[in-house]
């Protein structure tokens, strides 16, 4: 049974996910002594697989900035409630196997599926919904999002270090997910009947029941009827999360006028999305007409096509700061300068500065 349709369409909601920290600003594994968060909307917090780890939603909103503003209060609660979040892709400076989960019986189930890789390091995402009408329109919405993938993870990139180190990759997070089964771009589906099959085709060659578990870049979601954008970096800056969301909102906007003109193979959108996770606003990457151009410019060329759909979505300023974005350079510039002046422990303490900033 799905959802597409229940609600009105075309609302916007945001996942937030974010680390907590200690003292000395390593990862303190105490998710359990703050979810729920005090004086957040009942089902808008709650844990991911890590105990070192929370989750802020947004509701189901009009405006993308009407869903920051809810994320920027549920930031201010969990500080007001004694935590100390620190909002990136990862952790710049854990430890290998720094790990824990949370004590339920889904994070016990992936935990056994995934064994060593989940001990491995912790990381957070950014998840963005769509509300849709119905299921044939989310599986076109779907499909043409899948292009869109390569310039959302270059934009997003903001997990530049891990283990201590320089990785050489604006998100670094972005190679350690892929290590997990599920992960990547989608194939076309033909309609809702063939997503449906393959999905029960893949579910039973994994052994999962839990559709969730399959954790693709976009995703039909029929249990909250949107379409989910995911595995973007987490952002430290609300601008950027703000920024985002409101590109995911106007290209789901944008993919049901336009529909799927050119089929671009998962394996070249993978390919491509490995580049904008590698060269972050630097990455050469495919565009919506299967060309290889720099992502300034498939950035300049989409902003300029979605004109129309920020004014009637109401988030033109909103999509104004990806620009910003493209000029500055993202969370991952930023974390490199970061270090740059003041080492390791003046990038953590940055991170949790900006994340506080935010709220």
């Amino acid at each position: 049974m799905s959802a597409f349709g229940q609600g009105e369409p075309f609302r916007v909601g945001v996942e937030d996910e974010m680390f907590l920290v200690d003292g000395d600003l390593r990862l303190a594994h105490v998710a359990e002594e703050f979810v729920p968060v005090p004086d957040v909307p009942d089902g808008e917090s709650g844990f991911e697989a890590f105990a070192s780890e929370v989750e802020l939603r947004s509701p189901p909103s009009a405006t993308a900035p009407d869903a920051i503003d809810a994320l920027r209060r549920h930031r201010a609660a969990l500080i007001a409630a004694g935590a100390t979040p620190l909002a990136a892709g990862l952790h710049p400076a854990a430890e290998h196997g720094d790990t824990r989960l949370v004590d339920q019986e889904r994070y016990r189930r992936v935990g056994a599926d995934m064994r060593g890789l989940f001990e491995r390091t912790p990381e957070c995402a950014m998840h963005v919904h769509v509300g849709m009408p119905d299921a044939d329109t989310a599986i076109r919405v779907c499909n043409g999002l899948r292009t869109h993938l390569p310039l959302l993870a270059g934009l997003a990139a903001n997990s530049p270090y891990w283990f201590g180190t320089d990785s050489g990759m604006a998100s670094a997070r972005a190679s350690l997910v892929r290590a997990y089964p599920g992960r990547g771009v989608p194939r076309v589906f033909r309609d809702f009947a063939d997503y449906e099959h393959m999905l029960e085709t893949t579910l039973r060659a994994a052994g999962m029941r839990d559709r969730t578990h399959l954790w693709w870049d976009v995703r039909p979601h029929p249990r909250l009827g949107t379409v989910e954008v995911r595995e973007m970096d987490s952002q430290t800056s609300l601008r950027d999360t703000l920024a985002l969301a409101a590109l995911v909102h106007c290209l789901a906007r944008h993919e049901v006028e336009r529909g799927l003109s050119i089929e671009l193979p998962s394996a070249a959108l993978a390919w491509s999305s490995f580049r904008a996770a590698r060269d972050g606003v630097d990455a050469e990457i495919l565009d919506e007409d299967g060309r290889v151009r720099p992502l300034r410019e498939v950035a300049a060329t989409m902003l300029s096509r979605l004109v129309g759909v920020a004014g009637e979505l109401d988030c033109v300023d909103a999509l104004e700061e990806v620009w910003r974005i493209v000029d500055e350079g993202g969370g991952a510039t930023r974390q490199r300068v970061a270090f740059a002046r003041g080492g390791m422990d003046g990038l953590l303490r940055a991170l949790v500065q900006e994340t506080a900033a935010a709220a």
